[in-house]
């Protein structure tokens, strides 16, 4: 099914996102493994995960669509040097998401595109309820409970 060409490069702007994303919480996670912040790992190479299955949609529906995904593009990417800028890296780029997945959503509505409108709100939800949230909480305990003890929970 020929695709709207908007719609396409809306969608490839999306997975250059979450290519980043992907990659980013691969390198956290093996660094958290590293460190022995394992709770931390299993954590973020399940967002891997999810970022992966991510990406896999925007493919599929692109090849869908008769679009040609690119898988060089990458925005975003920041790998952090310690927890906490980790953390926050992360957390910018699941902002960063939210806002393209917006407004590929209003594309979406605009062209009448309504499959892939649905697809990327189930991806929003993820990306609000899931991603973000937990790693708001994440920092939001580092300033509560101090780093030290952070870091001692996630052994």
């Amino acid at each position: 099914m020929k695709g709207n060409q908007k719609i396409i490069d809306a969608l490839n702007g999306l997975l250059a996102y979450e290519l980043a994303a992907m990659d980013q919480y691969f390198i956290h996670s093996q660094m958290y493994l590293d460190w022995g912040l394992n709770k931390l790992y299993e954590r973020i190479n399940h967002e891997f995960d999810d970022e992966r299955g991510h990406a896999t949609k925007l493919i599929e529906r692109m090849l869908f669509l008769e679009g040609v995904p690119n898988m060089q593009n990458r925005s975003g990417f920041q790998v952090g040097h310690d927890v906490p800028s980790m953390l926050e890296s992360d957390l910018r780029v699941e902002y960063a998401v939210d806002e393209a997945l917006k407004d590929a959503i209003a594309l979406c509505e605009a062209e009448r595109d309504y499959v892939t409108r649905d697809m990327l709100v189930t991806l929003l939800d993820d990306t609000e309820m899931d991603h973000a949230y937990w790693l708001e909480q994440q920092l939001g305990l580092i300033k509560r409970l101090g780093l030290e003890n952070y870091l001692q929970s996630q052994l």
